[in-house]
């Protein structure tokens, strides 16, 4: 018998105050009011959560770039085609701009027949040849056709215009990734504009969008998750878990599938552990296990199914089939239809592989249901963004990461949990973009403005802690907080901690050992892994810079861990996840229960215990033991390198109590301290850092 366990990893209580949608008198939303004060900018990045209004934020942006900051033309570049239609023409002055947005139709090459590849299609090229050629001021693409245009035509063909990016995560500092090397030769030439926008708060891979130095030079506007959905009118919770199942995901799927929720279902890529490797038939058993099929609807090829139970007809949408182009066509032109946007009952599910991710506007998704892991973190913020709209009567929305439990008895057990370990990191990653926004800085910093600090106010000599009620916003004070110095550094810390708490749950070392290796301590993890893959990534940085990003880094996952085990259940993680409790409520809580909070003490804490308490409930215990007996048995000796570290931090230690760390100290760290320095010294002596 197949069965699966729900894991309520994450929930997010909203407070509905509908500020999200409250326009100003220009029709401008909170999100694209924000960036519209920096419409000055020559070079804007744009965070924002998907269906918070980039594509009109940037309409708001361009129109003023053309009218009033003398550029001559407007080039939007977007991923994929679908996405193109985000970038339509709308009527802005209608709700208080001062100019409408239009695209001439020849001019959205989106709308073009064909391929986005030269070789196969060489007329969209030279349309956007044409186009600069022209009077005419906006013009929208794909990635595709903009980079080979760049190509043919070079990056001085673009000065004096705007470049605005889409969905920017896709962009990378790879010398591989095309589009990525030319905005980094626009910048260079620094005659364009450029916008870039992302609804991803990370890469989710090693690479970094823009090098540095280019990274530096552009204004960020971040708009959280908090704000986006705190200001909905009728959404109010957003639950992201994961299930394990034992057997076949068609039969565990049945437990999670509910009809009577809009859902999205992503089925497992042919070629993973989870797949039957049939796409179709796997659709079919899906169909099947919820009733009678009855016909295929002839206009929009939707599926029409009569449910087991209430005898209910309900409408599934297939986008895995693609053996009958026609018939698929058909369905995705049903599904883009305006004229059913706002139609509840257009359609009930809908039944993907690679379809229906990133722009894919179905505003009443309940439920994201995802089977296996998916190969990018970004991936998967894409698919929950599916189900983050607001509308009318949606009260609350899931993101459902289903995940083969691995069995005991296989051989290659820990190759199995690869995609354990990587859900996990998954869901850290979405905790982290849901929790409330730190701001950290050392004891006695001050208030700041805006900030509410409790009934007694701030106070002098005590590491305080205030709370923005309207930004979700928090300020905590940190005892021993090495503050950023250089200009990158602050940015950093203020802007990208994500990317390095990316890079950190990520790390299959730091992961294994921090849930499974019950000998690791804290500090091994905190200190060293993530002292090892911030010097990693910024290796040109001061070590003081490192350090102050590496403890704010490690604070922020550290705090909102925390705050997910009081929320979920209390101290130790020891109570049942509980659905529907808000994230915001556990940090509240940690803030009035840790009142003096210092680097030293978050250092100890294991970044991964409260995923651990979760796994340990969740999986099987034969399987749990025979990991950790691997795991354990995978132990290394320390290398050169991370000898050197410890001797370091011995040094500090040193320093700071006036002795060296002993080997027979009571204190874990301490004696892992002291091995580390005696490790380094016989390396050492051997030459090894000659």
């Amino acid at each position: 018998m197949t069965t699966a366990k729900p894991i309520p990893a994450v929930s997010f209580t909203t407070a509905r105050t509908g500020a999200s949608a409250k326009a100003n008198e220009m029709g401008m939303r909170p999100m694209q009011e924000r960036a519209f004060a920096k419409r000055g900018e020559q070079y804007l990045l744009i965070k924002s959560p998907p269906a918070s209004g980039k594509s009109r934020a940037l309409m708001f942006i361009a129109l003023d770039k053309l009218h009033n900051q003398g550029l001559k033309q407007a080039i939007i570049v977007v991923p994929e085609k679908s996405i193109g239609g985000s970038f339509a023409d709308e009527p802005l002055s209608k709700f208080g701009f001062w100019a409408d947005w239009t695209v001439k139709p020849q001019w959205n090459l989106c709308n073009a027949p064909g391929p986005d590849e030269e070789r196969v299609d060489s007329s969209k090229v030279k349309a956007v040849g044409q186009f600069l050629a022209s009077d005419d001021k906006v013009l929208v693409c794909t990635h595709a056709t903009f980079r080979f245009a760049v190509d043919q035509l070079g990056v001085e063909a673009f000065d004096g215009r705007l470049i605005a990016v889409d969905e920017f995560h896709h962009v990378s500092a790879n010398p591989d990734n095309r589009l990525g090397s030319q905005l980094a030769e626009f910048i260079k030439r620094d005659k364009a504009h450029i916008v870039a926008m992302t609804g991803s708060y990370f890469r989710g891979d090693a690479n970094p969008v823009l090098m540095p130095e280019d990274e530096v030079k552009f204004e960020t506007v971040t708009y959280t998750y908090y704000e986006q959905l705190n200001g909905y009118e009728h959404l109010k919770a957003l639950n992201i878990g994961y299930f394990f199942y034992a057997g076949r995901y068609l039969g565990a799927i049945e437990a999670v599938l509910d009809p009577s929720r809009k859902t999205i279902v992503h089925i497992p890529s042919v070629n993973s552990r989870e797949s039957t490797t049939d796409k179709v038939k796997e659709v079919e058993h899906i169909i099947q296990s919820l009733g009678e099929w009855i016909e295929a609807d002839p206009v929009t090829s939707f599926h029409r199914v009569r449910l087991k139970g209430d005898g209910r007809i309900i409408k599934i949408a297939d986008l895995v089939d693609d053996s009958d182009q026609a018939k698929r066509a058909k369905v995705l032109t049903a599904l883009k239809d305006p004229a059913h946007k706002n139609d509840r009952d257009h359609v009930d599910i809908i039944i993907a592989l690679g379809m229906a991710k990133e722009g894919f506007d179905w505003i009443w998704c309940e439920h994201a249901l995802t089977v296996g892991y998916r190969s990018s973190l970004t991936e998967i913020i894409q698919i929950i963004g599916r189900a983050t709209r607001d509308a009318p009567g949606k009260e609350s929305a899931s993101f459902t990461n289903l995940i083969a439990e691995p069995d005991a008895s296989e051989a290659a057990v820990v190759d199995a949990i690869n995609d354990t370990l990587k859900a996990i990191a998954a869901s850290l990653l979405m905790e982290q973009v849901l929790a409330p926004r730190f701001n950290f800085t050392p004891k006695d910093y001050g208030k700041i403005e805006g900030f509410d600090y409790g009934e007694e106010g701030y106070q002098e000599g005590k590491t305080n802690v205030g709370f923005n009620q309207a930004t979700g916003q928090f300020h905590f004070e940190i005892a021993g907080l090495v503050q950023p110095k250089s200009p990158e550094a602050v940015r950093v810390c203020q802007e990208d901690l994500n990317e390095v708490i990316t890079a950190f749950v990520q790390d299959k070392t730091a992961l294994e050992r921090g849930l499974f290796d019950e000998e690791t301590v804290p500090e091994e993890l905190t200190q060293v892994r993530m002292g090892k893959i911030v010097r990693d990534k910024f290796p040109d940085m001061t070590p003081e810079d490192q350090e102050s990003i590496r403890q704010h880094a490690i604070a922020a996952l550290n705090l909102t861990q925390q705050a997910k085990k009081l929320a979920s259940g209390g101290e130790g993680g020891s109570g049942e996840p509980k659905a529907n409790t808000a994230l915001l409520d556990g940090v509240r809580k940690l803030a009035m229960d840790v009142r003096e909070l210092d680097i030293d003490l978050i250092d100890r804490i294991n970044p991964f215990e409260a995923a651990y308490a979760v796994l340990a409930k969740s999986m099987n215990e034969a399987t749990l033991k025979q990991v950790q007996s691997v795991i354990s048995a995978k132990r290394t000796t320390l290398s050169p390198e991370e000898a050197k570290d410890y001797a370091m931090r011995a040094v500090r230690f040193r320093r700071e109590r006036g002795r060296s760390p002993s080997i027979d100290a009571a204190d874990e760290w301490e004696k892992k301290l002291a091995e580390g320095a005696a490790a380094f010294m016989r390396y050492d002596r051997e030459g090894r850092y000659a």
